[in-house]
């Protein structure tokens, strides 16, 4: 692939093809959380592809209304309004069948005589192609790039028999990541099936030496608490950012906000800022602590939390003003069980409960501090703390893991795509 010249998004083999917008546009009440279609937001399209932990649809026949921004199978999407560059491909792996972009994303979708969609995939995650765009953005409250601009774009098109070789061995990389995610979806699940057990259906060990006893939160084992959890936590706080808001930092810490409150062993280190070093030794309040737990405390989706631990995601960092950390006292309320508590649905469903405020969801240091949960005696916390740490700690080692294969693959493509590693046939 030496000496290949670029070619132009304009002139590349490829479709550039946008969603519908306007009067043709759904409407709020038509979307759904299940359905025949997914209308993807910018939630579901990420910097490591799709994402489906929030997700809406729309009817088959408001579907079948819209003219534009049908997915097929091998497309790549791509994001080009508010944050820019994010892309996910539509390949067998995913598990709809039905899907449309909405109006700040594009379908790339390839002559696949003469570009492979898994090269194409490959090279629009590149720093190479990152890179364009931002020399290509416009506007600063609301970043786009518009399909005029993006034309402008160039990238290598190698044979077919090249692209293949490139792909498969990035594609390596992809599917020894997706294998990580998988197991941690296991562990989590085990986890969580774990103290539901104990603590929602009361079979734990030796539960037939505890009778249910009579609590304001119901029947609850002999010995253990109906209770709040702001009686429970040694610290319930919040961080910050500087005056006038976080700008670009060449050298800093970095600083979670909620799009990173994801759950444990998530994170997505491209979509950080960083604060000044010298703003971060002056914070009092919202620099993490090893095990801290991580709520969103405003916004769309309030009640996600996240679990920071064995230096993950990082040794060092902190926490803006849109995020909680909860620390509990460690006694009957571990930081385990606290994590896995604010996993519940039924938690998440009356944390949001709360919100009072629908123009501007949230939740306060009393509202949730507030919230009513029952905590088993002493010797039970310590036996479901033991129990469930190896499974905790494994997420945490799988995901340091993903994180050091997706720094490989990607220092990897950009040689691969200029050439600087041979991968034509011998």
């Amino acid at each position: 692939m030496n000496g290949l010249e670029p070619v132009s998004f304009a002139d590349a083999p490829f479709e550039i093809i946008d969603g519908d917008r306007g009067k043709n546009y759904p409407k709020r009440e038509e979307f759904s959380p299940s359905g025949h279609c997914l209308f993807l937001s910018a939630t579901n399209v990420t910097k490591s592809g799709f994402s489906f932990s929030e997700c809406q649809f729309i009817d088959e026949k408001r579907d079948a209304a819209l003219n534009k921004g049908k997915l097929r199978r091998e497309d790549v999407v791509l994001t080009t309004r508010g944050t820019l560059g994010n892309t996910a491909y539509f390949n067998d792996a995913v598990p709809f069948n039905h899907l449309r972009i909405n109006s700040g994303m594009v379908i790339l979708r390839c002559d696949r005589t003469k570009l492979l969609p898994a090269f194409l995939y490959h090279f629009v995650r590149s720093p190479s192609f990152h890179s364009q765009v931002n020399s290509l953005r416009s506007g600063a409250a609301q970043p786009q790039l518009p399909i005029q601009d993006m034309r402008k774009i160039r990238l290598p098109v190698p044979s077919l028999p090249v692209q293949k070789r490139i792909a498969g061995i990035l594609s390596a990389y992809d599917e020894l990541i997706e294998n990580s995610q998988r197991r941690i979806k296991i562990l989590e699940a085990m986890a969580r099936g774990l103290y539901r057990e104990w603590f929602v259906h009361f079979r734990f060990p030796g539960h037939e030496n505890h009778p249910l006893v009579v609590s304001p939160l119901g029947d609850i084992p002999r010995g253990w608490e109906a209770t709040t959890l702001g009686t429970n936590l040694a610290a319930l706080e919040s961080g910050k950012r500087p005056k006038g808001g976080i700008r670009e930092e060449a050298d800093g810490v970095p600083s979670i906000g909620a799009e990173n409150i994801n759950g444990i062993g998530k994170h997505e280190f491209a979509s950080e800022k960083l604060v000044p070093r010298e703003f971060f030794e002056q914070m009092r309040k919202g620099v993490v602590r090893d095990r801290d737990v991580a709520i969103y405390k405003d916004g769309a989706y309030i009640g996600k939390s996240s679990y920071f631990r064995d230096a993950f995601p990082h040794t060092e960092f902190c926490v803006n003003e849109h995020v909680f950390l909860l620390r509990g006292k460690g006694i009957r309320l571990k930081q385990n069980f606290l994590y896995i508590w604010l996993q519940e649905p039924e938690t998440v469903q009356a944390i949001r409960s709360k919100n009072a405020n629908a123009a501007q969801p949230g939740i306060n240091q009393q509202t949730l501090g507030g919230l009513e949960l029952v905590l088993p005696d002493e010797k039970t916390a310590v036996h479901f703390d033991r129990s469930v740490e190896p499974l905790l700690a494994e997420i945490i080692n799988l995901a340091k893991r993903i994180q050091n294969l997706r720094r490989t693959r990607d220092l990897l493509l950009p040689r691969l795509l200029s050439g600087q590693i041979n991968v034509e046939a011998s």
